[in-house]
C-alpha cells in the first residue's frame, strides 16, 4: 500500500521543488498540499487543501498522512511585524506537528536554518531554534531537521540582496571547508531532493542535516 504525504509551503522555493518531486515519487499514492489559494496544478495524486494557517483546526480531520513536510518560512520584508513573523516560523510549524502527530503521522521533515539555536541573540536563529525544540517535544517517531544556509534558485519575488549574496557565496563556497562547509550556499532543489530521499529511509529518532549531508542525500 502506497504512502501519503502532507506538504506545507508548497509554493515556496524549496516547497515548489518538493511538491513536484513527491508527485513523481511512486512511493506516494496521495499528496495533500495545504495552500492559501489554488496553485494551478492538476495531478491525480494531488489533493489541495485551501486553508488559512491561523485556522488549522478547521481542516484538522483532513490532515492525515504518513510523512509530513514543513517548508514554511517568511522574511522580514514580507512580514515586518515580529509577532506575525514568529507565528509563521514557529507557531504554525509546531501546530502542524502536533496535529499531524495526533492524526497518526510517523515522520516529520522540517526546513530550519544553519545556526538555529533557541538561546541565540539573533531573532531569526532563535525562532528557528525554538521551533526545532518544540517540534522535538511533540515526539515523532522520525524527525528530520534540515539546516541549509543561503538557498539558491529562481524565486517568485526578486530580492537583490539575495542575488548578490548568491554570487558572493558561489565564489567563496570552495573556501568554506571542514566545519565551515555547513555555511555553503545550496540549491533549493537539492534540499527538496534530500527531504524526499530521507523520508523513504524510515530512520528512527531525531536527525539534523547540514550542507554535506544534504548533498549526499540529494
Amino acid at each position: 500500500m502506497r504512502k501519503s504525504a502532507i506538504i506545507f509551503g508548497a509554493t515556496g522555493l524549496i516547497g515548489g521543488h518538493l511538491l513536484r518531486q513527491l508527485l513523481d515519487n511512486p512511493v506516494y499514492g496521495k499528496i495533500i498540499a495545504v495552500v492559501r489559494r489554488d496553485i494551478g496544478i492538476t495531478h491525480p495524486k494531488l489533493h489541495q487543501l485551501i486553508a488559512d494557517l491561523q485556522a488549522l483546526n478547521t481542516i484538522e480531520a483532513e490532515l492525515i498522512g504518513d510523512d509530513v513536510f514543513c517548508c514554511l518560512g517568511t522574511t522580514r520584508k514580507r512580514t515586518p511585524d515580529l509577532t506575525d513573523y514568529y507565528q509563521v516560523d514557529h507557531d504554525y510549524p509546531v501546530a502542524i506537528a502536533s496535529i499531524t502527530k495526533g492524526n497518526g503521522a510517523s515522520a516529520f521533515m522540517l526546513v530550519s536554518a544553519v545556526g538555529a539555536n533557541p538561546d541565540s541573540s539573533n531573532f531569526y536563529l532563535r525562532i528557528k531554534g525554538e521551533a526545532e525544540r518544540d517540534i522535538r517535544a511533540v515526539g515523532f517517531e522520525s524527525l528530520h531537521i534540515f539546516r541549509p544556509s543561503l538557498l539558491t534558485g529562481k524565486r517568485h519575488e526578486q530580492r537583490w540582496t539575495e542575488r548578490v549574496s548568491e554570487k558572493v557565496l558561489w565564489a567563496i563556497n570552495p573556501l568554506l571547508v571542514g566545519s565551515l562547509t555547513r555555511y555553503r550556499s545550496i540549491p533549493a532543489a537539492s534540499v527538496a531532493a534530500a527531504m524526499n530521499s530521507i523520508a523513504q529511509r524510515e530512520a528512527k529518532g531525531t536527525h539534523i542535516y547540514y550542507w554535506n549531508h544534504i548533498n549526499m542525500l540529494a
